[in-house]
């Protein structure tokens, strides 16, 4: 994506949350999350903070337009993190729906353009 997009639905930020874990599929989740906010389609933000629960980063989330939840793997810890913290409305991107398998998922441009596209579909308004 070249050009910058942004949404019209409001002024509230789309948060997008990443796995980054140590295995390929979060090296994947992580990279992509971070090719969306250069793209301007939404805001990576700090998953860590969503799970040690920090005041700041829970209600800049509370007022979120938008959530973006990327899993590198089935265990599917950002969507339990944002699910143990009360967060229940967003949307869900699961690496294995893009028929990438951790350990066997090579972290490349096409990986990550892959997961870039299938990211912003979710968050288009």
């Amino acid at each position: 994506m070249s050009e910058k997009q942004a949404c019209a639905c409001g002024t509230a930020p789309e948060l997008i949350f990443a796995c980054s874990g140590a295995a390929d599929v979060g090296a994947v989740s992580d990279q992509a999350a971070r090719q969306l906010t250069k793209d301007g389609v939404g805001k990576m933000f700090c998953l860590a903070g969503i799970g040690g629960r920090v005041s700041g980063i829970i209600a800049t989330t509370e007022s979120a337009a938008k959530i973006l939840a990327i899993d590198g793997c089935p265990l599917d810890c950002v969507k339990k993190s944002l699910e143990l913290a009360g967060f229940k409305k967003y949307e869900h991107l699961q690496l294995a729906d893009l028929g990438m398998e951790k350990g066997k998922t090579a972290l490349s441009p096409e990986t990550i353009a892959k997961v870039v596209a299938a990211g912003a579909a979710k968050l288009v308004c």
